[in-house]
This record gives structure tokens, sequence and C-alpha cells, in this order.
């Protein structure tokens, strides 16, 4: 045990490593990724060129897959590489660079309805022991007249009707969520929940608190979306993977305090940083401008920031920012930004902080469609205040006062625009932008390029070895 200890790690740099790739048996691809299903997608629709996206896990089976599908339709299909945001979001940026006029979308996935191209969702048919769940719910919820919910995963959709035809039976009021891709055609009626891509029905006088969930899969982004959205009702889960049910210790409202804690930072910003991160959402245009309109009303500055996939690093670029908003899909929405050098917030979060006629009711908000106008929970801004008639406030984190009240809407007639000018006789324009003029004023301003002026040199074989002993190291002369 010592000398594992001890070693100088020769062993752990040269051994091959190998993909843990959860891919299905090569005999049964045509079920796990519904092939004849996929198929007829294509051909229904008259589809000539035509994207598939795979998520890692499961990029292993692309290149079988694409080729089954050239095979069964004539189209021409593409493999998408590396998404521009998160694996559940359908990449139409990446489909419409090669001309797809569809995605087969594959594995796990938010079902947040896209803008343009047609999507066909396969999640792909993860095993389930319906017999091992249908136990350990009634371990869970021994009282037969118990009211629960059950969601899943959407890898596990496919065996949720046999799941049914066990609990029935004996539960009369258990209700099963049905998945829908896409917004579903027609309004809700009353008592009836849309939220995630999945939809059910609520029966009872009491409303959804009256009820339990029991969610079927893996614990993940899924399931905390779901409880902090029905954040009123316990939780209970069956991981499919350990085969083991449990009731969900997760403290809902400490991490409620700890998202109203973000809240509080957004109030005390000043400056604030749209991050895109979605591109295929539909409405993300629109929760944009939405968000601009906001922040411009509340008398913060606001820059607009595509930079992909975020990390700490990337956003530490931006170090004149106070805090960030998130445009992504529910799922994703809720980012850990604990590593970051400035929270990350959500756009329902920031519409607490900046809209003072948006209240906190207990309600959790991920999707940001929900806030935009006509939608379910949407909160119209009220009229500006002057600022001697304003309420004073408090920040509750420096202790220093701060402006509360919101601004009045930017007029319709702006005065002519100086962002742009003449940068020469032959009309030739240059941008005049005051951020960009303030970032040009850093001492450091991000990794330089260098087009064009370093030399093309050979590839040649590096050294090898760990750093303290290279195997050529004794061998050069002085």
């Amino acid at each position: 045990m010592a000398a594992a200890f001890s070693s100088d790690g020769e062993a752990a740099l040269r051994r091959e490593l190998r993909a843990a790739v959860a891919a299905p048996p090569r005999s049964d691809l045509d079920g796990f990724y519904e092939m004849g299903r996929a198929a007829a997608f294509v051909r229904d629709g008259g589809f000539r060129k035509v994207a598939l996206q795979f998520p890692d896990e499961l990029l292993a089976d692309a290149v079988e897959v694409a080729g089954r599908m050239e095979a069964a339709t004539g189209a021409q299909m593409f493999v998408l590489g590396d998404t521009t945001y998160g694996s559940c979001c359908v990449d139409e940026v990446a489909a419409e660079h090669v001309g797809a006029e569809a995605v087969l979308h594959y594995g796990p996935a938010c079902l947040s309805p896209c803008r343009k191209l047609p999507v066909l969702h396969i999640f792909g048919q993860q095993p389930l022991d319906v017999g091992r769940c249908t136990e350990a719910f009634r371990e869970l919820y021994p009282e037969q007249q118990s009211r629960v919910v059950v969601l899943s995963d959407v890898v596990y959709a496919h065996a949720m009707g046999e799941l049914e035809q066990q609990l029935c039976p004996k539960y009369p009021n258990i209700i099963f969520s049905r998945l829908v891709c896409g917004d579903p055609p027609g309004p809700a009626v009353p008592g009836e929940e849309r939220k995630f891509g999945r939809q059910f029905l609520v029966e009872a006088a009491g409303g959804l608190q009256d009820y339990a969930m029991f969610y079927v899969g893996a614990e993940g982004l899924a399931l905390t979306s779901f409880m902090l959205t029905w954040n009123c009702c316990p939780f209970s889960s069956f991981n499919p993977i350990t085969g083991c049910g449990r009731r969900e210790t997760l403290n809902v409202n400490r991490a409620l305090m700890r998202r109203l804690y973000l809240v509080e930072r957004a109030r005390d910003a000043s400056v604030v940083g749209i991050l895109v991160g979605t591109l295929g959402v539909a409405g993300y245009l629109t929760v944009l401008q939405h968000l601009r309109e906001l922040l411009c009303r509340a008398g913060k500055r606001s820059y607009t920031l595509a930079v992909g996939k975020p990390n700490p690093a990337k956003l530490a670029n931006f170090l004149e920012v106070d805090i960030f908003v998130l445009v992504a899909c529910a799922q994703n929405s809720l980012l850990d930004s604990s590593d970051f050098y400035r929270p990350v917030v959500t756009p329902y979060e920031l519409e607490l902080a900046c809209n003072p006629a948006r209240e906190w009711t207990g309600n959790y908000l991920t999707d940001f469609r929900d806030l935009l106008p006509g939608a379910c929970a949407h909160v119209e801004l009220p009229l500006a205040v002057p600022a001697a008639e304003a309420v004073p406030d408090v920040s509750l984190i420096s202790g220093k006062m701060r402006a509360a009240h919101l601004c009045g809407p930017p007029t319709s007639q702006l005065p002519p625009s100086t962002t742009l000018a003449c940068r020469d006789q032959t009309r030739a324009l240059a941008e005049i932008s005051p951020a960009a003029s303030f970032l040009e004023s850093r001492s450091w301003r991000g990794l330089e390029q260098q087009l064009g002026q370093t030399p093309v040199s050979k590839a040649v074989q590096g050294r090898r070895g760990i750093a303290i002993a290279y195997e050529d190291e004794g061998c050069e002369q002085p």
C-alpha cells in the first residue's frame, strides 16, 4: 500500500484510456435507436438532408446508425459534433451549417420547443426493472389511497405503460404524466399541468399540493428542476441503475434560500452580463429583449455575451460584470456558480430582483418562456416612480442604500447613433463602442490569436515520459 502512495505516476500516464460508453449491445441498435420510427419520419417528411445529434455517451454508435439510416431512407445523414450548448437541447445552429432539413435528436432531452426545424426525439430505451420499481413504490407509499404523480426520465418513458398497468389497479389516485414534444395544442384545461415537456391532469380539489411526486430516474438536473418548481410536493425517486427507491432528502428550502440570496446579489448589481445559453429554444430572442428592457428600466447596464458553454475561465474575462443571467433551457438554467468569480442567476431570479411588481409566491420558475408577455406567469412592469417619491431600499448583503425604483421606458425617438462612423475617404465604417473602447484600454484583453504571424512548421514527435524523468534526459550534450 505504501508503494501505491509513493508512485511516480508513470503507470497512470502510460495507461491506455478507454471511453466508458453506456451504449447498447450492437445486436440491439435497431430497437434502442428505434430505426423504424426514425426512418418513417424521414421518408414521410421527404427530407433529403438530416442531422443526427448524439450525446457524448452515445457518440460511439453514430457512424453505424448514420449508415443504417442512409440505407433505409436514401437521405444524407450528417452527424453533429460537439454541441454549441447543452446536449439536451436541439442544436439547430449546427444543423443549419450543413443545410439540414430536419434533426434526429438522440438521448436525454429537455423537450424545449424549437424555432425552425422539425425534430424527432429518440430517447433510447434504457432498461427498467418494472417489478423492482413496483416494489419500491409500494414500500414508499404503503397507503393505497395515496395521491401520487409519477414522473420519469425520458429514457425510461417506454416502460411507463407497463408500470401503470402494475400500479393503477391498487392505487386509484395515481396519475402518470405524459411526454409532450413541443408545445401541446390548445389551451390548458383547469387542473392541467404542462411543464418540462410533461403533461398531467390533477383532479383533486386541493390541487397539486395534495399530491406527492414519484420520479423514475437517476439524480440529476431534471430532478432538481422538478423539486424546485413543485416545491410544495414531497418527492421520492427510484434509481433504475441501483434498483433502490428513496425519499428525496434534498433540502429544497435550503436550495431556495441559496437562490434567493442570488436574487439579493442581483439587486445590488449595477452591470449585468446576459449569457446566451441557447440558440434553438423558441422565444429566446424575445426574452433577451425583455431582459434588456427590464435592466434598462432598473437603471442597470447590460451586455449580451455569447460564450458557448459557460465555465469559470470564460466568465472571469469580464471582471467588470457584477452578475450574469443565463438564458437557457429549463434544465440548464440552474447553473451551480459556486466556483465562478461572479454569480449566475436565472431570468426569473433577475425579474424578482428588478421588477417591483413581481412578488415571491413560493412557486419557482425555470422556464423563461413563462415570463414572456401572454404567458401564465407574465407580470407587467409598473409605471415609473420619480426618484424623490421612491421608497428607500437597503441591501441585505452590504447594508448600503440602493435605488429600487424603475425609470421611465426609453423614448421612441432616439438620437442619431454614433456607434458607426466613417473611417476614411472610401466611406469604410468603423465601430465606436464605449464598451469596446474600455476593453481596448485594459492591459490584458485575453489570448491573442496573431493570425498569419506564426510561422508554419512541421509536426515532430515530442518528448515521452513524465516531467521528472523524460526518456531522452541525459542524452543531450551540453
